[in-house]
């Protein structure tokens, strides 16, 4: 009878780390960050159909890096989670911290599951508060944990070099031109330094604009009005050209 091969349970589970961080590293960056209004979401997505960022709740929004079919799986949840205690409560009572807990009791079962491979996602759950110091932002790596951030965030591939910019750059009280031009300049850093050149067709961005008059705080940024904020001098634009995106599944 042979000798069943053994693996300790924490060479497993550094495995299972290291695997789900080498997924995630394949996959494009994309950075949130805190402005004077809310907070803006910006990614490097050509995709116009595969969103990385997506409307949860009125002041809630999600972002995600690594794979598209698993974050979405976990999109669709949240949306699920929200709507149902939404209303069988109040709207008040969905909070980005509730989500935060549900997704990372999620990812945390599947990541210790021997039955399955771990998801190869990070996420970012954001709630835009009545003033800046209401605004919250929650990351969850691969493993299930929740990291409380603050001002900025960045996740998927080069995150540490791309944070390690935002952190020495980033202050508060910035302009939402002020705020992208920022995050696009920290994403188009590649890992020896360099700069590439990102346009408005290469990136996704979108917005929590705490000014808004509705309920849903969630809005798209793009077209002439994305293409405005790029340029230099670029102020803020109007809310014309921005898409709306509700809670509902579609």
């Amino acid at each position: 009878m042979s000798t069943p091969f053994y693996v300790s349970p924490q060479q497993a589970m550094a495995d299972r780390a290291e695997y789900a961080r080498k997924g995630i590293a394949r996959g494009r960056s994309l950075v949130v960050l805190q402005y004077a209004d809310g907070i803006v979401f910006v990614g490097e997505n050509p995709s116009r159909a595969l969103h990385k960022f997506s409307e949860i709740y009125d002041r809630i929004a999600f972002a995600a890096a690594g794979k598209y079919n698993e974050y979405e799986n976990l999109r669709i949840g949240g949306v699920r989670y929200a709507d149902l205690r939404g209303y069988t409560y109040d709207r008040d009572d969905v909070t980005a911290r509730g989500l935060a807990n549900v997704y990372a009791q999620t990812l945390g079962n599947i990541f210790s599951s021997a039955g399955e491979k771990p998801y190869e996602v990070e996420l970012v759950v954001a709630e835009v508060g009545e003033t800046p110091a209401g605004d919250q932002i929650y990351r969850l790596p691969h493993d299930g944990s929740i990291v409380d951030e603050h001002g900025s965030v960045a996740v998927g591939g080069n995150a540490d070099q791309i944070s390690s910019f935002l952190d020495q750059r980033h202050r508060d009280g910035m302009t939402l031109a002020e705020a992208i031009k920022l995050a696009v300049e920290a994403l188009a850093r590649d890992n020896n330094g360099g700069q590439r050149t990102l346009t408005a067709d290469q990136l996704e961005v979108a917005v929590l604009d705490r000014t808004r008059p509705q309920k849903r705080k969630f809005k798209r940024v793009v077209g002439r009005q994305l293409g405005r904020l790029l340029e230099p001098g670029g102020g803020a634009a109007s809310g014309s050209e921005t898409e709306d995106e509700g809670s509902a599944e579609q």
